[in-house]
């Protein structure tokens, strides 16, 4: 049972018919007041729940929904993330646009979604499927996001053993995806723990970073997890890794680079700690993720989609590349927005 407050990691849905609309409306009506939206943007939320609800009924095969929290700024919103793998569209634009249908309805969906949300945004391929984005703020949007991610549980688990983090501390700006070992409640605790250390770590590199976690988790039953950060202005990556987490670079006309994470556990013995520096041009993207996730990806499967937001291409990554049978994490980040 959905309780009261709506956690930061947020609510994962599986949409499959329309009795899933109404838990997923009183869901977001109950987050947006929990975020302390006014009323009327508490309204417009609802549509926009019950309208991204709609299309995935209609359209979507596997169709899942993300419900969570953002905060930027001392402000916080909402945030819906829609994926499905159905047919997808051809002109995302176009089936956006109000008075446009593709089921002979009004064509109002989508349209309702654009006009409601303070950011919209998608990315679609014919045959391969649709992912949403929306945010819903009072006031003005916060600035375009440098790193984009998303964790799901394990089929049959309410939370995920996996999670991410994003900080910027004295110019530093750094990224954190951890795999708590194992799945479920403790697994959870572990990651919890990491985040939440790496949240308030004194400013330093990924290695010292990666230390400093390992020493705050020792009570837990550990976790596979790598500190990245990249550098716009020496046009370097700097990564320190412990375990299982898979982290690439990929660069326009080049081969994607895979980093190095060394063997260990973080917050059990002594593990080896060493951070790498790899080129980090303009325009790279760096896709950190956990082994839920398989690494038979290339982006370049996805036309423009590695100069889009990165969270389009978390949510394209994990929907395509993730496993079921685990919790499965994608961060994607680049040097600037």
């Amino acid at each position: 049972m959905i309780g009261d407050v709506v956690a930061d990691h947020g609510l994962w849905f599986r949409v499959e018919s329309g009795a899933t609309a109404s838990s997923v409306r009183r869901a977001a009506e109950r987050l947006g007041r929990q975020v302390e939206l006014g009323e009327q943007r508490v309204a417009d939320l609802a549509i926009v729940a019950a309208e991204i609800t709609s299309n995935l009924v209609k359209h979507a095969q596997e169709g899942t929904l993300l419900l969570r929290p953002v905060r930027r700024g001392g402000r916080a919103g909402v945030e819906l993330v829609a994926i499905d793998s159905g047919p997808g569209m051809a002109d995302l634009a176009l089936s956006s646009a109000d008075g446009h249908s593709t089921t002979g309805t009004l064509g109002i969906g989508l349209g309702a979604i654009v006009r409601q949300a303070s950011r919209f945004d998608g990315y679609s391929l014919p045959g391969r499927g649709t992912v949403l984005v929306v945010q819903v703020w009072d006031g003005p949007v916060p600035e375009p996001d440098w790193a984009g991610a998303l964790a799901r549980p394990i089929t049959g688990e309410q939370v995920s053993g996996d999670g991410y983090a994003v900080r910027v501390v004295d110019g530093r700006r750094q990224v954190l995806v951890c795999d708590g070992l194992g799945h479920g409640p403790l697994a959870a605790a572990a990651t919890g723990a990491a985040l939440a250390a790496f949240r308030t770590a004194p400013a330093g590199s990924p290695a010292t970073v990666v230390q400093h976690l390992h020493r705050a988790m020792s009570h837990t039953r550990g976790a596979a997890l790598a500190v990245a950060e990249p550098d716009p202005v020496s046009g370097l990556l700097r990564y320190a890794g412990l375990g299982n987490i898979a982290a690439m670079i990929v660069a326009a006309g080049e081969r994607r680079r895979g980093l190095v994470s060394l063997p260990g556990i973080a917050g059990h013995q002594r593990p080896s700690v060493r951070e790498y520096d790899y080129p980090f041009p303009s325009g790279a993207t760096l896709v950190m993720h956990s082994d839920g996730v398989t690494d038979r990806w290339d982006l370049a499967d996805y036309p423009g989609l590695a100069s889009r937001a990165p969270l389009l291409a978390a949510a394209t990554l994990i929907r395509d590349a993730g496993i079921r049978r685990d919790d499965a994490c994608v961060l994607v980040a680049r040097a600037e927005p």
